[in-house]
């Protein structure tokens, strides 16, 4: 399967980094980065391509979409709107959903593929234990790999992965262990980019996943609630 030609979209995340994982394995990768004008955009930018070294991709793309910063309607990307105290037990959809932001990394990711001729694009995203953002559902890859083939050309194949979709995030940290994913390089905070304020849904989730795959988190916080 090394000729199997793949954009990763990586954000610098747990997730993401494990998604970078399989991918590498499974063939050539070349490396997607957004920034969407989120609160720690320097960061993940920073590990994105910390990631990227550690694969050796030298194929990369930072991509800048700083509208939705203007658009709004989440704390991840307005400064207004405070990035709440973290509860895994929330069943609604938190403030921190950016609306319909995997549409457009998933958009930017297709013209790229297209271009360079990559026939998949792996997505680090999860279902069963996220946040409960609305596109990270398996429902909407799939919607989405349909829009695909009705917007690209006859010749286009271009299959979205997900390999992460239905798993839980220990099992997803097992994995990534198994695989020798750098988790030293990732960042899952949403307030902060010096110490990870361990307080957020992400830092919640993250250290919840590293606790229950019975592993130490490797990167800094301010707080270790769990």
């Amino acid at each position: 399967m090394r000729d199997r030609r793949s954009i990763v979209l990586v954000s610098g995340g747990v997730d993401s980094a494990v998604t970078a994982a399989i991918a590498v394995r499974e063939g050539r990768c070349a490396f997607l980065h957004v920034n969407y004008g989120q609160r720690t955009e320097r960061k993940e930018l920073q590990c994105f391509h910390a990631i990227g070294d550690f694969y050796r991709i030298e194929e990369r793309l930072v991509a800048d979409i700083g509208y939705l910063s203007e658009i709004g309607g989440s704390a991840l990307t307005d400064e207004r709107i405070d990035v709440p105290e973290g509860d895994l037990s929330r069943q609604d959809i938190p403030v921190t959903y950016v609306p319909f932001r995997n549409a457009h990394l998933l958009s930017i990711a297709v013209s790229w593929a297209e271009v360079i001729g990559a026939g998949y694009i792996y997505i680090g995203a999860v279902e069963e234990d996220s946040s409960g953002y609305p596109d990270c559902r398996e429902g909407f890859y799939s919607a989405f790999e349909r829009a695909i083939d009705a917007g690209t050309k006859p010749s286009t194949r271009i299959r979205i992965v997900t390999p992460l979709i239905h798993m839980r995030k220990p099992e997803i940290i097992k994995r990534g262990s198994e695989l020798g994913a750098p988790f030293h390089l990732t960042w899952s905070c949403y307030k902060d980019e010096q110490v990870a304020c361990g307080e957020c849904d992400s830092c919640l989730l993250r250290l919840r996943g590293f606790q229950e795959a019975g592993l130490r988190d490797p990167i800094p916080y301010r707080k270790r609630a769990i």
